[in-house]
């Protein structure tokens, strides 16, 4: 009887080589096979020097200003930096170099701005009004949505007051006459002063609501 040939058991450097092989290789969240990325491939890279910073020369009115930055730089950063020197807001700066006004995302190097280049920079006087009335619109309706809030407190005590009135109605106490038009006094006021309120946008929708709200109270009181 012929007895079959048991395998050899596989020698331990093949398996080794093969655990090593297997461990080489990941798969990524998408199921693809990927070989896996080895952490201190980047430590042997070659390191560029950084690159050294220029000194610009900006002429603001009949002073020089010396500003050390990177020619990779743009001129919106430029401009935050002439602002810590000169107070004056970046959005307000026009920065010429070679006769044109350049665009804050624009970049220097591209430009062609080197080691001691000239660069003017001037008041933008129309974009320093456009800013100015912004932020004046701006505290206007952050003043306007801080009165329509409070006057929203306001109604819903009085809404409370109303609702109080109402059980005790249903119940069959009988409500004073000067109770009731004490509030109702007290909710038109709250109307006159809804009403007073020049909003816009957002605020002008929270007005509407608050109104629709404090008149809905009224005819309920009335109906007392």
């Amino acid at each position: 009887m012929l007895r079959s040939k048991s395998s050899k058991p596989s020698s331990p450097a093949i398996a080794g080589d093969t655990a090593k092989a297997v461990d080489e290789w990941e798969v990524r969240p998408g199921g693809m096979l990927v070989q896996k990325r080895n952490p201190n491939a980047d430590a042997g890279a070659v390191a560029f020097p950084p690159i050294p910073n220029i000194r610009v020369r900006v002429k603001h009115g009949s002073a020089y200003l010396d500003v050390y930055l990177s020619p990779q730089s743009t001129f919106g950063e430029l401009k935050k930096l002439l602002s810590e020197r000169t107070g004056l807001h970046p959005l307000d700066q026009k920065l010429v170099y070679k006769g044109k006004d350049r665009d804050s995302s624009a970049y220097l190097d591209i430009a062609g701005v080197k080691d001691r280049s000239k660069i003017v920079l001037l008041e933008d006087s129309t974009a320093q009004a456009k800013r100015v009335l912004e932020m004046r619109r701006s505290a206007k309706m952050e003043k306007a949505a801080k009165s329509i809030s409070q006057i929203s407190v306001e109604v819903d005590k009085l809404a409370l007051q109303v609702s109080a009135l109402d059980a005790a109605v249903s119940k069959g106490v009988k409500v004073g006459e000067n109770d009731v038009l004490n509030l109702i006094e007290l909710l038109m006021t709250q109307l006159i002063k809804l009403d007073g309120i020049a909003v816009d946008g957002e605020a002008k929708q929270q007005r509407g609501m608050q109104v629709e709200f404090t008149t809905l109270s009224l005819i309920w009181i009335s109906m007392f």
